[in-house]
Formats: structure tokens, sequence, C-alpha cells
């Protein structure tokens, strides 16, 4: 049998070049280590190779891996990666499956590259599920891109993975960006009983140079980059945005700029034509594209992002405009990495961006197969740039100068002063040195436990000591970990009141009655003290949600028996988030286009009057005279009159009779009504919808907004609504699924049909 050593070496024979003195030190940490390893370093340092011998280990030992990593496109991009480490080693590419939000491909592997929620699902119904996912067999979880740890929103899922993993399975956790390592290594030890070894390394293999521009325009800078022979020449480069309409703006600016050669744009313009840009997007895009400038977010169709990513991997391209999105890891070599602004937020209220955020962004550049320099260029605002110009001029002026042309001169200059706008927010050079020398971010708990894994844990062991001990645990500070414990004993309570669980007390006695909670406050005057929680026969029903809040899911299935389609959809809808830009082109139409169906008019809209939940005038429109009077009113009282209601959507409705039976539950709601129109309106043409809207700059978020929409679909059709028919149920709801799919493979195909492959794992990115 072999030993952990001599797989060490193994792995050190077999690579095709010298590692790095960490890379070395980091591989043989990994084998050495009883529960695994916290490798630290910047962007740059070859972690994946370090990665890359966890799998070896598995591979040569007979046993099962997981890698994850935090994103769809990051896991795709690892999967093929991984395979072609498997074709060195000797082994078939089969070994290697891939499963994420929207794709499985040969998922019984024994190596799995999965996006971090699929791990978190898997660990969940592990234990509580016959013949579905085992651990016994596995020996080795890669956690990359690890500092997602610290993500507000999403970094619970790494969190209660490590809480969740087997103690027989060893732990590899990478990244760029951590700037409490040694404090975390030890939490992870006294907290969740996982002792890693720590590698950490501040060194890059390809330096970086940081350079300020204040004196170029954008557009000037980049193609002072592009000028030169290949050696000398800056780019290919990185322009990053915190704005997808920012970046078009960007794109379109310097796309008529000397950026790219003869030689680059025949390559690039005989590639092109293999493909259909006649539609949306394409032929904006594929003009950029000729000019050697690529454009790549959200908001971009996938099926164009694949083209843009090649062309730009085979330095056929220039530039690439971006969101930071692709700083999160995906491998697009760079040179140089340029900075427009260094500032995010909405307008008014733009901040700096953080410092993890930067150091990713800045990791970016430099090449270690091509470069032996990276570059990190940050731009002063243009207003900035056009004031130190005119200053500039101005100053070649004497003050005391005889010559009246040349007083005249400095007093026209003088009045036609550039400044500037009280509109606009600036930064500094001094802030970017300041975000340069910045550490990176420290990694914490964030969010709070997800009712799913509540639920598991309640299943398993009814004392809530565990539990307890779990939160308390949470790497935070005493106060936030005081909420968080205030935060479980009103989710136990929720659970309770919706019969879910059965609380009691030490002593056995239990709460036989325990009215709905009104406020959240109410725990102030009552001290939480029940010690068990035993489950009902309904606490498995919120194990069955993975695409929504689970006791939202089961709200809506109480309704949505009884909906129409077009409220069915208007209430689907709303669970997936869309971007705020997109957000006047999918606002829910007034009831004059979109008349409200049977569950508005004959069930929500009593309820929430009985309830005093809304008054009339938000649920029933006003008449053209209502309207006119009202007008009247205000311009007779100079713009004062009565407080204005207005009619709320389906979705809100929803909303606020689910808030009022689980007053301590916050669900985001989005009422929109993209997928509805695309499916009632224009029967299915995603072409016609995204050009009648002028949305085609963001037609990639419309396209994944539908594909989520179809796995939610997929989800409820599986459940039993508690009105109607449930053939009618399936029917309906298979129908939607089926046209959307219609829909989007005209579109896309390939993303399309690796959607499809998936039909058992979690809905959307964000499960909890």
């Amino acid at each position: 049998m072999l030993s952990r050593e001599d797989i060490a070496f193994m792995y050190l024979e077999q690579l095709p070049f010298e590692p790095y003195p960490f890379q070395e030190e980091a591989i043989f940490g990994w084998f050495s280590s009883e529960q695994g390893a916290l490798v630290c370093a910047p962007t740059g340092m070859g972690k994946t190779l370090i990665a890359e011998a966890g799998i070896f280990e598995a591979m040569k030992t007979g046993k099962k891996a997981y890698y994850t990593t935090p994103l769809i496109a990051l896991t795709e991009q690892k999967y093929h990666e991984i395979q072609a480490a498997l074709e060195r080693w000797g082994y078939s590419k089969h070994y290697v499956g891939l499963v994420t939000g929207n794709r499985r491909e040969n998922p019984d592997a024994p190596i799995l590259v999965v996006v971090a929620e699929i791990l978190f699902n898997r660990l969940l119904t592990a234990q509580n599920q016959a013949n579905t996912f085992h651990f016994d067999d596995v020996t080795t979880v890669v956690m990359d891109e690890f500092h997602n740890f610290a993500d507000a929103e999403r970094g619970m899922v790494w969190e209660f993975t490590l809480n969740l993993l087997p103690k027989h399975i060893r732990t590899l956790l990478i990244s760029a960006t951590v700037g409490n390592a040694y404090e975390f290594v030890a939490w992870l030890r006294d907290n969740v009983q996982r002792r890693l070894t720590l590698i950490e390394s501040f060194e890059r293999k390809v330096p970086l140079t940081y350079q300020w521009i204040g004196d170029q325009l954008l557009t000037e800078q980049l193609e002072l980059m592009t000028r030169g022979e290949e050696e000398s020449r800056m780019t290919p480069a990185l322009v990053f945005c915190f704005d997808r309409n920012e970046c078009w703006n960007i794109a379109d600016q310097v796309r008529g700029r000397d950026l790219i050669t003869a030689d680059r744009q025949k390559n690039v313009a005989q590639i092109l034509e293999q493909y259909d840009w006649k539609e949306g997007a394409g032929p904006h895009l594929k003009q950029l594209l000729l000019r050697g400038v690529g454009i790549h977010h959200a908001g971009v169709l996938q099926k164009y992002r694949r083209i843009i990513e090649d062309l730009f991997q085979q330095k056929l391209l220039s530039i690439c405009v971006c969101t930071e999105t692709l700083a999160a890891g995906i491998n697009l070599p760079a040179r140089s990495v340029v900075l427009p602004s260094i500032l995010k937020g909405k307008p008014g209220e733009k901040k700096l961006i953080e410092s993890s955020s930067a150091h990713q962004i800045f990791g970016r550049a430099g090449r270690p197969q091509y470069d032996d320099h990276g570059f990190v260029f940050a731009l002063a605002h243009e207003d900035d740039v056009k004031i130190g110009r005119w200053k500039a001029k101005y100053d070649q002026i004497p003050e005391d100068t005889k010559d009246p042309k040349l007083r005249e001169m400095k007093k026209k200059m003088k009045k036609k002063a550039p400044t500037r706008r009280t509109t606009e927010q600036y930064w500094t050079e001094e802030q970017f040195v300041k975000l340069k020398d910045m550490p990176p971010g420290r990694l914490a708990s964030r969010g709070i436990i997800p009712w799913r894994l509540l639920a598991h844990i309640i299943s398993l062991d009814h004392n809530i000591e565990p539990i307890r001990r779990i939160v308390g645990r949470r790497l935070m500070s005493e106060k936030w970990v005081k909420e968080g414990q205030k935060k479980l004993d009103e989710m136990l309570l929720t659970l309770s009141n919706a019969g879910f669980i059965r609380l009691e007390k030490k002593n056995g006695n239990h709460e036989k009655e325990i009215k709905t909670i009104a406020e959240p406050e109410s725990l102030e005057s009552k001290e939480f003290d029940f010690s068990f929680a035993y489950p009902t026969e309904h606490l498995p029903k919120l194990m069955k949600f993975r695409g929504v809040n689970p006791l939202y899911g089961i709200f809506l299935l109480q309704h949505l028996g009884f909906a129409d389609r077009a409220e069915r959809i208007q209430a689907f809808e709303s669970l997936l988030e869309l971007p705020p830009s997109i957000g006047p082109s999918v606002r829910v139409p007034k009831q004059d286009v979109l008349p409200n169906g049977p569950l508005s008019t004959e069930r929500l809209d009593s309820m929430l009057l009985s309830l005093g939940l809304a008054v009339a005038d938000e649920l029933v429109p006003k008449t053209e005279e209502e309207e006119e009077d009202e007008r009247e009113k205000r311009r007779h009282f100079g713009g004062w009159a009565e407080e204005r209601f207005y009619v709320i959507p389906l979705a809100e409705k929803l909303r606020r009779l689910f808030e009022y039976e689980y007053p301590m539950v916050e669900v985001p709601i989005n009422p929109v009504w993209a997928a509805g129109e695309i499916l009632l309106e224009f029967k299915g043409d995603f072409n016609k919808y995204v050009v009648s809207r002028a949305i085609q700059k963001q037609e990639g978020v419309i396209f994944r907004h539908l594909l989520r929409l179809i796995l939610l679909l997929e989800e409820f059709i599986e459940m039993t609504p508690a009105d109607g028919s449930p053939d009618e149920w399936k029917a309906d709801l298979t129908g939607m699924a089926e046209t959307l799919i219609m829909c989007c493979t005209k579109v896309d195909p390939k993303s399309t049909e690796e959607t499809l492959e998936h039909t058992k794992e979690i809905a959307i990115d964000k499960v909890i």
C-alpha cells in the first residue's frame, strides 16, 4: 500500500517542470498533514498545481474527491483542467465529472468538480436519504477561492460544509487573499475540530508594477499600451468596470482606436465567420471584436462569452472590458490590468473597492508563462485629467507677463477653466496607493444558518444544544454571536408556530399552544428556555426545497394551486433576483395590461383587506375619472393631496401575507415580468422580446433568468399544491418549462442543453 510520502514523490516526479519552492513546500505540507491544509498565496503562484496533488492522491488510493469553486464558469474551467491532468497521469478523462447549478456531466465519476452549493446539499442529504450520496470513500475535498467564506450572502455554504464534512475527509483550502490566516486556522482547530497546516507565501512569481495615470484619458492610455513590438506592448489587458453599462460605454469609446494589428484582425474575422451574429447584441459585439475589443460580463450571452474567452486566450484581442466577476478565478491571462475607476456603488454613494476585491483584480495581471512583469494601471477621473491639462497650459503663461496678448489669453483661459462636477464622485492617487498597500480582507462568518440545515440537524438530533454550540462558535464578534443565538431562537419558534417541530423543555413539558409571534421583540420579554425540538410529520417537506426559502416554497404551495398561469409565473419570477439596472425594463404592467387572476380577486385581496395588510386603493386601480380628480387636487393644492397609494402586484400581495404568517422570516421578493411576457405575449421569441425592450446589452441576464426559472419549475413540478388538481398543476408547469426550453434552445443550444442535464441538484446558485 502506498504511503502519502510515496505518493508525494510520485506526484513531483511526474511534473513536466521544476516546481517553485513554494509549490514544493505546499505539496509536502499537504501530504504530511492529517486533516489538510490552508494554502494562501498571490495569484500566479501556481496554486492549481497544489490542488491537483489532492486529486492525484485520490486516484492513487482508489478513493473519491470533490473540487469545489464558487462560480459556475470557474467550475467548468477547472473541470477541463483536471480532465487534462488525469490524461497526463495516464487515466481517462472520464474519471472526472461536473455538477453545477445548470450542468451535469458524468456525475458518478470518482473525481467531481462542483459549485460549492452542490457539496453542501449532498452533505445535507447524505445522512437522511437512503441510496443518495455517501462520503465513506471520499478522501479529499478541495475548496478553491476559499476567501468566499467571508461572502455576506453565500459564505455560510463554505462554513457549514466544513462543519458537516466527516472527520476522515482531508480538506485543501486555497485562496489568494486571506488577511487573518493564522486566526482562521486556530478557529478551525478550536471550534470545528479540524486541524489544518497553514502554508503561506506573499511573493509573486511575476512581480507587479503599479502606476497611477493622471494625465491620460482611458482611450489614450489603451492606445499607448498597444504600441510597439510584441514584447514591449502592455497588452493583452483587462479593463475592469463595476457597472455592465459602463463596460459597453468604454468598449464603444475605444473601438475606433488603433488597438489591433491587421494580421490579428484577419484571424479574428475568420473565426467570427463561423458563428451567427445576427440577433440581439450580436451585430454590436461582432464589430467590437473586429476592433480587438471584447466584453465579458453577465449581460453577455454565454455563447458569446465562450468565443471571447477563446479569442483572448489566443492573444487575438488587445483588451477585454469586464466586471470584477472575472477576477474571481476565471483564467483569462493578461499582461496588464486597467482600472478606469477605483470606486464602486450606486451613483452618489460610491466607495473605494474592498481590499480583497482589489487584490483579486490586481492579481489578474502578469502571465507566468509569458511575462516577467505584470502591470496595474489606475486612471484619474477624466475631469481631473482635463483640469490637469488645462493647468499645465495655463501655467505656461507667466503671471507677471507684460505681453497684452498673453494676458488676454490667460484671462480667457481662466474663464473657461474646467472644474469638478457636483454630480460626480472622484478618487485620488493616494487612495490607489492605500488600496495597493492594504492587507487582504479577513475571513469571518456571515449570514444566518440555512433553514434546510436547521431542519436537517433537528431531524438527526432533537437536542437543541449542539446547534446552539455551532452558532456560538462561529467566527464573529461576541455581539454578533449573541445576535446569531437570538436569530436561532426565532427560527425555532417559527418552525414550532408553523407546526414543523414540537418544542419541549428539559423537564419534559412542551408548549402545546405557541401562538403566532407577531414581532421578533417578543423574545425580549420571554426567555427561550426549550431544550428539545421534535420533528412533526411536516418537517421533511422543508428539505425538499433547494431553489427557494423552504418556508416560502411551502407557503406558495398553499396558494398557487388556485392561481392561473400568469399569476404562477409572477410568483415564480419574483423569487429570481435580477440586477436593479434592468428593473425598469421588466416592471410588472398595470392591471389593464395584466389583469388580476383568481388568486388575487377571489382570495388574496379579501384576506389582505380583512387583516389590514392593504387598503382598497392598493388593490383596485382608479378609473380615469378618479385619476383626473386626483390630478386636479394636486394642481389645486400646489402638489399636495391625500396620501397616494399605488396598486401592488401579485408578488407583493404574497409577500405581505407571508410576512404576516411568518413575521420573523425575511424572503427577498422582486416583482418582475420578463419570462411572463416572453411566454404569453411573445410566444417564446426571445430576440423579439429583448429588442422590443431595448435590452440587448443585458440579454445574458434575461437568458440566465429563464434558465433559472426552468430549474425552479422543475422543482415545483414534483410538489403537490394545496388547491386544485395535481395533474393540472403538473401539466401547466411542465408546459411552461417546455416553452422556455424551446425558447432558450434557439438562443444558445449548448447552454440550454447543459442546463437540462441538471434535474436533481440545486435549482439556482443562491440556494439559501
